[in-house]
């Protein structure tokens, strides 16, 4: 598996991590509020956003974004051996 993924998914699972640390205060809040209809959809809410977190550290991950970001001085300098299978 390449790098660029491995950071990918590990992203996403940080993300999904957060997200379900607060889902636990978020339904308590939503079990006595006329708003309990809506937990599912936040729920998948919850779900989305990792899956996105994932997309986009995927995309800054490519080599154009990682230029983009290296003008800016938030490039990964200390990333550049060039090995894409760890």
């Amino acid at each position: 598996m390449q790098s660029k993924t491995k950071r990918a998914i590990r992203t996403a699972l940080q993300t999904l991590a957060a997200v379900a640390a607060t889902l636990p205060a978020l339904a308590a809040l939503l079990a006595d509020s006329a708003l309990a209809v809506a937990t599912p959809w936040l729920i998948a809410a919850a779900a989305s956003a990792a899956v996105v977190a994932g997309i986009v550290a995927r995309v800054m991950a490519s080599p154009a974004f990682e230029a983009l970001l290296d003008r800016f001085g938030l490039g990964l300098r200390d990333d550049r051996s060039g090995d894409t299978s760890a």
